[in-house]
């Protein structure tokens, strides 16, 4: 962000070629995990809410461990791939160097096709992986809360009823994964556009696009502070610097 920032406030890059790509590369990587990561997440909620007697065997730390280096590894390939290698602007190399690429600047450009698989595998599908099962998981969990609230439900079933917890931290999730779809969608959709209507987009209306992303990270802790005293509770003795005094640890958050 620091680099983003100079860019941003001088409109105009000083960092040299070599840097620009290294920057851009690594911007676009960190921030596709992120998205993977939450898609990865949503996964994990609707085992543990739709199969919970399931949910042990499946999610084991095997398979923890690969649906976290899938993610590391398209993101590495799109974010290191298409940028540092350059295959983003195969097919338009003509196009970049005679009329994008100058001394000065610092633009993410990418062919159609670069640009199409970029957002697909990093936006769009697992934006409508996580919409679909956030949507099935709030659909069992609410069938569940009817027919305990009416008494139908089995002594056998109430055990691997949807507890409170789970509901909870699925909610809060559901609320972080919308937050940061609404303010990444700009973005992503540009991104996808733009090379199909002749690379019209401003790039100050890029580079707004991309600030809000950015700001996605400083509603997090707003979204968990809503949902959750114990975390306000420690936000707050972060802050009055209780946490350096005697017996810290001992303060009581729930």
């Amino acid at each position: 962000m620091p680099p983003s920032m100079l860019r941003s406030v001088e409109s105009c890059w000083y960092l040299g070629t070599f840097f620009c790509k290294i920057h851009t590369s690594l911007d676009v990587t960190l921030c596709s995990v992120s998205i993977l990561n939450l898609c990865v997440i949503s996964v994990d909620r609707y085992y543990a809410v739709c199969h919970p007697l399931l949910y042990h065997s499946i999610m084991t730390p095997n398979a923890t461990a690969f649906m976290i280096g899938v993610c590391w590894t398209v993101s590495a390939f799109v974010g290191l791939g298409m940028i540092l290698l350059e295959l983003g602007i195969v097919g338009d190399e003509k196009f970049y160097y005679n009329r994008v690429t100058c001394e000065g600047g610092c633009i993410l450009f990418l062919s159609k096709t670069a640009s199409a698989v970029f957002t697909m595998l990093c936006f769009y599908i697992p934006a409508v992986i996580m919409i679909g099962l956030y949507l099935k998981v709030f659909h069992i969990a609410q069938r569940q809360a009817r027919l305990i609230q009416h008494g139908q439900m089995k002594s056998s079933q109430r055990g691997t009823a949807v507890g409170k917890t789970e509901i909870k931290a699925t909610k809060t999730l559901a609320v972080i994964v919308g937050v940061f779809l609404l303010f990444w969608a700009p973005f992503c959709v540009c991104c996808f556009v733009d090379p199909f209507i002749g690379n019209i987009v401003p790039p100050v209306l890029f580079d707004i696009f991309a600030w809000l992303g950015y700001s996605n990270s400083t509603f997090n802790p707003i979204v968990y502070a809503l949902f959750y005293s114990w975390f306000r509770k420690s936000f707050r003795a972060i802050l009055l610097g209780k946490i350096f005094q005697p017996n810290s640890s001992r303060i009581k958050l729930l």
